[in-house]
C-alpha cells in the first residue's frame, strides 16, 4: 500500500484513524475466556464493529508475545483475519524493533515476510544500517520512532546540540533512508503543538499519532498542527475504543466510540477541503 491508496481510503471512509489493539486478556469481558482464544475472539468483534470507521489497525505486539507462542498464534490469527476480511486497512505491528543489519533483516521477514503487516515501527537510535533492512520490502513502510509522549522523552528526545533537538536530527537524516511511500513517523499526541515544527522538517511524510483519549492528547490540535495536503495522519486509540465497555456489548460500544471519533474527523478533512 502506497501513500496514494493510504490517502484514498481516508477519503473514501472519511477518517484517519488507527484503532490499537492492545488486548489485555485481564481486561477483556470475562465472558470471553470460555473461548479457545479469547483474546482472538476479543480481537475479530472489536474488529468486525469498527472497520467501518478504521483505516488501519496497531496491534502491541508486547502484549502478545509475553504469552510465548500461544500469544503469536493469536497475534497471526489476528493479522490474518483482517487481511482476510477488510483487505484495505493497513495494519501496523508496533513491535519497536532495531539492531544491526542482519537482526533487523530477520525482524523485517518476520512481521513483514511471514506475517502480513503493512508497517512495522522501528526505533532509529542504531542509525541507518538497522533501519534500511526493514525498507527492502515492496510495498511495506517503517514507522519510525521520533518523538513520544511518555515522561522519559525530555531525557534524549529534546537534547539539542548546536540548534537541532535529536529528535529533529531523527526527521532530517532519515529521510535519505526511505520516501514518503515507505517511511512514516511517530509523534505524540500529547505534544501536539510540536507538530508544527514537524511539519516544517517533513511536510510530506504520514505521521502516526498515539495518545488521544485515554492519554490526554487533542485530536482537534493534532489536526490542525499535524494535517497536510495529503491529510498525513493516522491518529491512534487504544483504551477509549477497544476497553471502552465489558458487556456482552462491549464490541457495540467500541464500533459507537470509533464512530464518534470518525465523525469528528470527518469535520477536519472537510474544514481541509480533502473530502
Amino acid at each position: 500500500m502506497n501513500q496514494t491508496e493510504l490517502f484514498d481510503n481516508i477519503v473514501k471512509k472519511r477518517s484517519f484513524l488507527c484503532v490499537g489493539l492492545d488486548s489485555e486478556i485481564e481486561k477483556i469481558p470475562s465472558f470471553l475466556l470460555k473461548e479457545k482464544d479469547p483474546v482472538f475472539e476479543f480481537n475479530k468483534r472489536i474488529i468486525d464493529a469498527t472497520h467501518k470507521y478504521s483505516v488501519a489497525y496497531k496491534p502491541n505486539v508486547a502484549f502478545y508475545e509475553c504469552y510465548g507462542s500461544k500469544g503469536w498464534a493469536t497475534l497471526e490469527a489476528t493479522v490474518r483475519y483482517i487481511k482476510e476480511n477488510y483487505p484495505d486497512i493497513f495494519v501496523i505491528a508496533d513491535a519497536k524493533r532495531g539492531d544491526i543489519g542482519n537482526t533487523s533483516k530477520m525482524y523485517a521477514k518476520a512481521f513483514l515476510e511471514n506475517m502480513p503487516f503493512d508497517a512495522l515501527t522501528v526505533a532509529p537510535y542504531m542509525g541507518e544500517d538497522s533501519v534500511t533492512p526493514f525498507l527492502s520490502y515492496k510495498d511495506k513502510w517503517v514507522v519510525l520512532l521520533t518523538l513520544t509522549s511518555n515522561k522519559g522523552a525530555v531525557d534524549f528526545q529534546y537534547h539539542n546540540e548546536d540548534g537541532i533537538k535529536l529528535f529533529e536530527r531523527v526527521l532530517s537524516v532519515s529521510q535519505k533512508w526511505g520516501t514518503i511511500n515507505n517511511m512514516m513517523y511517530v509523534v505524540g499526541a500529547t505534544r501536539a503543538e510540536t507538530l508544527k515544527d514537524i511539519r516544517k522538517i517533513v511536510p510530506d511524510h504520514f505521521l502516526l499519532v498515539p495518545g488521544v483519549g485515554a492519554q490526554g492528547g487533542s485530536l482537534q490540535e493534532v489536526a490542525r498542527y499535524g494535517m497536510n495536503s495529503k491529510c498525513g495522519l493516522l491518529v491512534n486509540s487504544s483504551r477509549g475504543i477497544i476497553f471502552a465497555d465489558s458487556t456482552q456489548n462491549f464490541d457495540k460500544i467500541a464500533g459507537e466510540k470509533a464512530h464518534e471519533m470518525q465523525i469528528e474527523m470527518e469535520t477536519y478533512l472537510s474544514e481541509r477541503n480533502l473530502i
